[in-house]
């Protein structure tokens, strides 16, 4: 995904419910920071996971997974679409709400995707687990986009069993450098 189709779908998403604004915390959620080099494999997703700030129910999180979801026409359009899911969706480090990054410009007609912040992030996909979760996070550590001991401090701050947190404390230790070799630059 680019940075110019998570704004696509930033403004799709809010239009389709009628705020103005989403939360945007799948591993998309990087382009929200948007430096200007980003490691291949954490742009391969065609999909943004994305819930209302205020979506207790989860109805408007629905709405969005029918209309602009997977197989949608949207979907088939533009080659990406949204996952509707919820706040619970990803463990977060305590705080997480303070450092989301806001994405909002014309091409969301001034909605506001707030995007977690790289570290953030990579907590939540380090304590996910699978396989493609674990390379996104070895591919954000080696090229620099996330600093180990920031991930051991936002560590040191979410709620997972002692297992989970030694794993993904093993995992922040990777070493920066010798990255998958194909960087791509995304456009402004």
């Amino acid at each position: 995904m680019r940075r110019d189709q998570l704004e696509h779908i930033v403004r799709a998403a809010t239009a389709l419910i009628g705020e103005d604004e989403i939360v945007v915390i799948g591993s998309q959620a990087i382009l929200g920071s948007h430096p200007e080099w980003l490691p291949h494999v954490v742009l391969r997703s065609v999909e943004a996971d994305v819930f209302p700030p205020d979506d207790p129910e989860g109805a408007k999180s629905d709405v969005i997974d029918g209309a602009i979801g997977e197989g949608s026409m949207f979907h088939h359009t533009f080659g990406v679409y949204a996952h509707g899911v919820s706040e619970r969706t990803a463990r977060l480090p305590a705080g997480w709400r303070d450092r989301l990054v806001p994405v909002s410009n014309e091409n969301t007609r001034g909605a506001v995707g707030w995007c977690l912040e790289p570290h953030d992030l990579w907590v939540s996909k380090a304590l996910a687990g699978r396989p493609n979760d674990l390379e996104f996070c070895r591919a954000l550590l080696r090229s620099g986009f996330v600093d180990a001991s920031t991930l051991q401090e936002r560590l040191a701050a979410v709620d997972a069993s002692h297992a989970e947190l030694e794993a993904a404390r093993s995992l922040a230790r990777v070493q920066r450098g010798g990255t998958d070799g194909h960087h791509t630059q995304v456009p402004s």
